[in-house]
């Protein structure tokens, strides 16, 4: 019996069902639920913080947490100094807009362990259309990684490198997962979230047949994984030529990154907009953030700015002029010429 006058919520209705199997469905699913072997939780959305309302045996016994200090915790009592703050702003972005999302993400048992976790988030409506709960299935895939690492990066180190771009990144993928160092897991995060965006790009020139990708395409693809509402594209169609395209995909990653992990889109209220114009044979694009966090006193620079430096001034040709306001970072990014890389840029009329 409810206890408050929330609106109902409804399960989804089998693809197949006998009519016993339809009016016991409910305990059939119950049971289902708290028997199946894969980990699952029940977060309520409409309490602070997303407490978790639901858990079933296997995460139980995954995370190596009892009942009592699981339910009415938020799920990011898994995360630990490892955790990538980009796979976590994905998270964040994902339960903001209200949309289903599969995302990996290092986690940690109560012990410390640390596992590999295929997150899988499903947004659950009540009758009302809002979203009245989050359901979350956990796949520990260390293992499916390790076997990865230890044995599909061999054999593909083996074969013949092909002249497409995706066959590369899958063994740039493999050699990163081999590397070793002190924080072997926070580096090979960070790096094979690099190759995720430029897989992103890939994508984007294998449906236009690896010809040009027009750069309103490229810059919506990358930054999508972090912000909807919150960030504004807009500018002329230009076509960018396809050996470009990654490079310019992998740039936008970067400051997309910075802006969900650092900037205006770690807060809810912060906002991006970006814009370009045709400039000779070339562009110049602008990227303001607002309503972000103050910024601290910068000392050095960090890989992301090395990497973003490369990209655009040695691999691109172009500079980069930034300002920090009150409301966040300014950039203005030149690309006088890409005939280093492509053959220049065409603007469509």
């Amino acid at each position: 019996m409810r206890t408050d006058d929330r609106p109902e919520i409804h399960g989804d209705i089998p693809a197949a069902a006998s009519e016993q199997g339809m009016a016991d469905r409910k305990e059939l699913a119950s049971f289902a639920f708290q028997r199946t072997r894969m980990p699952m939780v029940v977060a309520d959305a409409r309490e602070p913080d997303m407490r978790i309302v639901l858990a079933n045996d296997a995460f139980v016994e995954l995370t190596g947490y009892c009942a009592e200090e699981i339910i009415g915790r938020n799920c990011r009592f898994l995360q630990g100094p490892d955790t990538s703050p980009v796979a976590v702003a994905e998270i964040r972005a994902a339960i903001a807009q209200r949309r289903d999302a599969t995302i990996e993400i290092l986690n940690y048992k109560k012990d410390g362990t640390p596992f590999w976790n295929q997150l899988h988030l499903s947004a659950l409506r009540d009758e009302a259309g809002a979203v009245a709960y989050f359901f979350a299935s956990q796949v520990d895939v260390t293992e499916l990684r390790r076997v990865q690492t230890l044995e599909e990066a061999e054999h593909r180190l083996l074969l013949e490198v092909d002249h497409r771009t995706k066959n590369v990144l899958a063994i740039v993928d493999s050699i990163v997962r081999l590397s070793k160092s002190e924080n072997s897991a926070a580096y090979s995060a960070s790096v094979q979230q690099r190759v995720q965006a430029l897989s992103r790009t890939h994508m984007l020139l294998a449906e236009s047949g690896w010809q040009e990708v027009s750069l309103e395409s490229i810059i919506r693809t990358q930054v999508a994984v972090f912000g909807g509402d919150q960030v504004d594209v807009q500018g002329p169609e230009i076509m960018v030529p396809a050996p470009s395209v990654q490079p310019l995909g992998l740039a936008v990653h970067e400051l997309a990154a910075n802006a969900a992990v650092h900037g205006s889109l770690s807060r809810g209220k912060g906002t991006l907009s970006i814009d370009w114009r045709k400039e000779g044979n070339g562009l110049v694009l602008h990227w303001n953030e607002e309503g972000g966090p103050v910024p601290a006193e910068r000392h050095g620079y960090g890989f992301g700015t090395v990497l973003l430096g490369a990209v655009v001034e040695k691999q691109l040709g172009g500079s980069i002029h930034r300002t920090w306001g009150n409301g966040g970072l300014q950039l203005r990014i030149e690309l006088p010429s890409l005939d280093r890389v492509g053959g220049g840029l065409r603007h469509k009329p």
